[in-house]
């Protein structure tokens, strides 16, 4: 189930406000400027798909967000909890970092965590199938596949040479709880 949890940025450990429902999810980061849409599942598609069947399964909105949104590029990212380089692709992720462009990821199966520092508060949004989210250009933000990462996610992007990160250097990212693994994540 997607999820949102509000922390204060100085104190990881005071009870959150939780949000499950999506459109109060949605409403949430809004208020924030992040986007978050629930789109329908198309085709039933695992980690190890085509990445051009993955498209193809979601070509209408993919086409209405680059003509939209100005997004250049697009790609498929695929991981299983068997994965060689699952704990090396983690780590790049789990710093706090930013980015000259928005990044936007639709969920097609598993799940991913963002974690955005928006002033004094950290945003943690658990994202399922069948979620999007866009966060915008210079939020500090990052992302926990966990350690058995199980998804399969489209990125857009405006910048044609696609993910680049300016860490921040701030390790506000340790204090914060890390994704466990999704329900599906089978280490084989």
């Amino acid at each position: 189930m997607s999820r949102l949890r509000i922390y204060p940025d100085h104190d990881a450990a005071t009870p959150p406000q939780v949000f499950t429902d999506g459109a109060a999810i949605a409403r949430e980061l809004a208020a924030v400027g992040v986007r978050f849409e629930r789109w329908e599942a198309n085709q039933p598609l695992l980690p190890g798909a085509d990445p051009d069947a993955v498209i193809a399964a979601y070509r209408e909105d993919i086409d209405r967000l680059m003509r939209d949104e100005g997004y250049q590029a697009v790609d498929v990212i695929s991981l299983a909890p068997d994965h060689p380089d699952r704990d090396a692709l983690r780590a790049k992720f789990l710093d706090e970092h930013t980015h000259s462009e928005d990044e936007v990821r639709f969920f097609v199966a598993g799940a991913g965590q963002f974690t955005l520092h928006i002033g004094e508060r950290v945003y943690e949004v658990l994202c399922e199938a069948g979620d999007l989210i866009g966060v915008p250009d210079r939020t500090p933000h990052w992302f926990d596949m966990s350690e058995a990462p199980y998804f399969v996610a489209i990125r857009l992007f405006t910048n044609k040479e696609g993910w680049v990160a300016d860490y921040t250097g701030d390790a506000i990212a340790t204090r914060y709880p890390r994704m466990q693994p999704h329900p599906s994540a089978r280490a084989d």
